[in-house]
C-alpha cells in the first residue's frame, strides 16, 4: 500500500508540474531561417540559445570583444523583455570565447549589465571558432515571471 501511495504521489507531482516545452521565436528570427529556436521555456525556466553580437541587420558588430559583449547582452535583455522577463531573472550564463585571453575584457563589460547583487552563476571557456567569426557567444537561463 505504501508503494502504491508513493507511486501515486510521484505521478500526481509530475502531472501537476509538467508544462511541456514552449518554443519562442520572434518574426525576425523566423525570417532569418535559423536552425534553432531563440528560446525554450520548460517548467518556468527560460533557456536562451547562444547569442552573438549581431546587430538588427544580422551583421556582427565591429569593435572587438567589448563591443560584442555589450551587443550580446543588449540582445539578451531585449529577448528577455519581449518574454516578460529581465536581466534580474537570469541565474546562469555560459560564455564561450574564441580566445580565452580576452576573458578579463569580456568580464569587465559583462558585469555592467547586471546588478551587483544579482550576478548570475557563470562558466566561461574558449573554443576553436564561433559563428560569423564572433569573439564571444553567451547562453543564459532565467526564471520566467
Amino acid at each position: 500500500m505504501k508503494n502504491l501511495l508513493f507511486c501515486f504521489l510521484i505521478l500526481i507531482t509530475n502531472f501537476c508540474f509538467s508544462q511541456g516545452i514552449e518554443r519562442i521565436n520572434s518574426p525576425e528570427h523566423i525570417k532569418n531561417n535559423s536552425p534553432f529556436s531563440e528560446a525554450s521555456i520548460v517548467n518556468g525556466v527560460i533557456y536562451l540559445s547562444g547569442e552573438i553580437g549581431t546587430l538588427p541587420n544580422g551583421k556582427l558588430i565591429e569593435g572587438g570583444i567589448t563591443a560584442e559583449t555589450r551587443q550580446i547582452l543588449v540582445n539578451i535583455k531585449s529577448t528577455l523583455n519581449r518574454m516578460g522577463s529581465s536581466m534580474d531573472d537570469v541565474f546562469k550564463c555560459t560564455c564561450m570565447l574564441s580566445d580565452i585571453s580576452e576573458w578579463g575584457e569580456m568580464s569587465a563589460e559583462y558585469v555592467k549589465h547586471f546588478k551587483k547583487d544579482k550576478l548570475p552563476a557563470r562558466s566561461a571557456f574558449a573554443g576553436s571558432g564561433l559563428a560569423l567569426n564572433a569573439k564571444l557567444e553567451i547562453e543564459c537561463m532565467a526564471l520566467k515571471n
